[in-house]
């Protein structure tokens, strides 16, 4: 009796050492579903519009000349070395109609006006930023700022 059982235990270890093949097909499926369910999530990538540098376009504005706007430490603001107004006078209306013209006239060639704000050490803020409510009233936004007298 002892051989036979041991008969049947070699063939039941015999059958079971096969190569299965069921449980190979449930794994390419389970990775051809995920293939199919992630492709749906890939991003298209879209033509990205950018501007390289290079030749000004015809459709930028020309920059103009630089306009030069000094500050004084008594107050005296000068325009291409040109004074504007007193340095009482807190509304700056010469130089705020000379800027609101220049900006006219440059919008009307279809060029930028670009502006050099440059202050003595000891100008006052109040009167550096009245002259920056007059570039705020014609509407230029191009400004630079320098502290000192730097010259040209």
């Amino acid at each position: 009796m002892s051989s036979s059982h041991g008969r049947k235990q070699i063939a039941s270890e015999m059958m079971g050492t096969g190569f299965q093949i069921a449980p190979m097909i449930d794994v390419v499926f389970v990775i051809m579903l995920f293939f199919m369910v992630m492709a749906n999530s890939v991003k298209v990538e879209h033509e990205l519009k950018t501007v390289l540098p290079g030749p000004p376009s015809k459709l930028m504005p020309e920059p103009a000349d630089e306009l030069r706007i000094e500050i004084a430490e008594d107050g005296a603001v000068l325009m291409n070395d040109e004074e504007f107004d007193s340095a009482s006078d807190a509304k700056l209306p010469t130089l705020t109609a000379n800027l609101i013209r220049l900006k006219k006239d440059a919008d009307f060639r279809n060029e930028r006006v670009v502006v050099t704000l440059q202050s003595e050490e000891q100008a006052k803020y109040e009167r550096i930023i009245q002259v920056m409510n007059a570039l705020a009233a014609a509407k230029i936004a191009s400004v630079t700022f320098t502290i000192g007298s730097e010259e040209f």
